[in-house]
This record gives C-alpha cells, sequence and structure tokens, in this order.
C-alpha cells in the first residue's frame, strides 16, 4: 500500500474533517481513506456507462417508452387489439 500526504491543509478544514470522522465513529485516518476510495470508484463510472453507450437494449430508453413497449407486447403475445 502506498501513503499520501496532502500539505497546507488550512487549519479550519482539518477540524471539520476530524469533527466528521469523529461523528461517525472513525479515526480521521479511516475517514479520509473512506473519501480517497469512494472517489476512486467514482471516477470509473464515466468508462463504466461508455460501454453501455450506443446499445439498443432499452439502456438509452426514456421515461414511459419501456413500459409502452412492455404493454404493446404483452398486447400482442395475448391477442388484444
Amino acid at each position: 500500500m502506498v501513503a499520501l500526504q496532502i500539505r497546507d491543509v488550512p487549519e479550519e478544514v482539518r477540524d471539520a474533517l476530524a469533527a466528521q470522522a469523529k461523528a461517525r465513529g472513525q479515526s480521521l485516518q479511516a475517514y479520509l481513506l473512506e473519501l480517497v476510495e469512494t472517489q476512486a470508484r467514482r471516477l470509473r463510472n464515466p468508462a463504466t456507462l461508455a460501454r453501455f453507450a450506443g446499445r439498443s437494449d432499452g439502456v438509452g430508453a426514456l421515461r414511459g417508452e419501456s413500459a409502452a413497449e412492455l404493454t404493446e407486447q404483452r398486447e400482442q403475445r395475448d391477442g388484444a387489439p
């Protein structure tokens, strides 16, 4: 594992982060590590979404389109007019 160091953090920022960590029952170290890990996961989201771009399986459907299509397909299947 690597170590990260952040220099020149204003005291009020450090105090706010420490207070949030304490409120969550965490050390400042554990709280900051969780923030960094969460941000790293979020950075992968655009790449994941890009993998689904251009698909025609309903991923890009507008609100209500899927429900209307399901209704139409059920009517065709059940022989409804």
